[in-house]
């Protein structure tokens, strides 16, 4: 049977901090929400792929035409110098009405709130209602076998969500103010100039790579790729390193390299900037007559889910436990959500986290206990 008992999200929270699950290692979180959830009355799967731990869990009948899905993870990123922390990173402690430990606010607060506000409403499912969790162990690291498992099973296994919201951290300034309906692409390239090496006083005996490198760098962080749109705004490129390693002031460099990143949003994809790139550099290599290497990695494609029936739910969820309107944003880094949006519409709505992946990151204990309210309203208000 069931444990009848509520799930305090605090308390899970804590428990969850104490497990030092920073990626790729479970560390005993995963172990823990099964656990949880399974007392809950979830039928739960582990869905573990190439050594990434996952969790799916689900309280009603499989197929359900209402089907409200959750959606986070349980790994962290490493704590860093412990000895600049005031406070044990994974012992969960709580002072100033703060929960204190790595993973407080990205995200293992989310999850227990999201766990605590499921198990209260699994009892009281309608007949045609059904809540799936989804959590994973990778969303810090290269994230190929986490969500992306989770879902690849789903789809085997016939579960499906018919709306998903993902607990990140979105919230700036109070809970609830910001809710994501979308998120720019991220591509990053890396760029290798390959001359010939000689003396700095025969210039023209080498062939320097290091002027065609400045050019096309220039080149290509002068252009201005796009003036943003109405839920979006402008594309970046951000020039992050460049490299030569050359200690010598009379040696021409045989090689050069740069890595750029570029954040872009859905007037792009990941294949047309891959394209404009080595355009770019192809008109670059003919100019200087080097050779010019680029390898490109899409890490996620930038989405929208448009404004309507799942942001009007969640906004008018959070106008009722805080007053306050929240706004709708595609800002911010990428999310487990960009796997999400090919399964079925997705927003995102967390804590506030200004000190997420900071030396004593910590959460306010309000926030948690807020957070839990809002999904238990947002459950309510859905199956209602």
């Amino acid at each position: 049977m069931p444990d009848p008992r509520p799930i305090d999200p605090v308390a899970l929270a804590a428990a969850l901090i104490r497990c030092p699950s920073v990626t790729p290692v479970e560390g005993g979180a995963l172990a823990l929400l099964e656990s949880v959830l399974s007392g809950a009355g979830f039928a739960c799967a582990r869905v573990d792929r190439n050594g990434t731990a996952n969790l799916f869990a689900r309280a009603g009948p499989k197929g359900a035409a209402r089907s409200f899905g959750f959606n986070g993870h349980t790994d962290v990123v490493p704590p860093g110098d412990v000895a600049r922390w005031t406070v044990d990173p994974f012992g969960a402690e709580i002072r100033d009405g703060r929960l204190w430990g790595r993973g407080a606010a990205d995200m293992k607060s989310g999850v227990a709130a999201f766990v605590a506000a499921a198990a209260a409403m699994a009892p009281r499912l309608p007949e045609d209602g059904a809540i799936l969790i989804a959590i994973t162990g990778d969303e810090e690291g290269d994230a190929t076998d986490g969500t992306v498992a989770i879902l690849d099973w789903m789809r085997a296994e016939g579960e499906a969500m018919a709306a998903c919201l993902v607990g990140e951290p979105t919230s700036v300034a109070a809970l609830g103010d910001t809710i994501k309906i979308g998120r720019r692409g991220s591509l990053t390239a890396y760029v290798t100039v390959a001359g010939v090496q000689g003396h700095s006083a025969y210039p023209e005996r080498a062939k320097n790579p290091v002027p065609a490198l400045a050019r096309l760098v220039d080149r290509l962080s002068s252009h201005v790729l796009d003036e943003g749109g109405a839920h979006f705004g402008p594309s970046t490129l951000a020039v992050v390193t460049i490299d030569t390693g050359n200690p010598a002031s009379n040696v021409i460099p045989a090689e050069t390299r740069a890595t750029l990143n570029i954040r872009f949003n859905d007037a792009h994809t990941g294949a047309s900037l891959e394209s404009w790139l080595r355009a770019e550099a192809a008109r670059v290599a003919a100019e200087f007559g080097v050779a010019i290497d680029l390898a490109a990695r899409v890490s996620g494609e930038a989405f929208l889910t448009p404004p309507g029936p799942l942001s009007d739910l969640v906004a008018r969820a959070v106008m009722a436990e805080t007053g306050a309107a929240p706004k709708l944003s595609t800002s911010g880094g990428t999310s487990d959500a960009r796997f999400v949006r090919d399964h079925c519409p997705v927003v995102e709505l967390g804590l506030a986290g200004p000190t997420m992946h900071q030396v004593d990151e910590h959460v306010e204990i309000a926030q948690i206990e807020g957070l839990a309210r809002l999904y238990a309203r947002i459950l309510g208000d859905y199956f209602a």
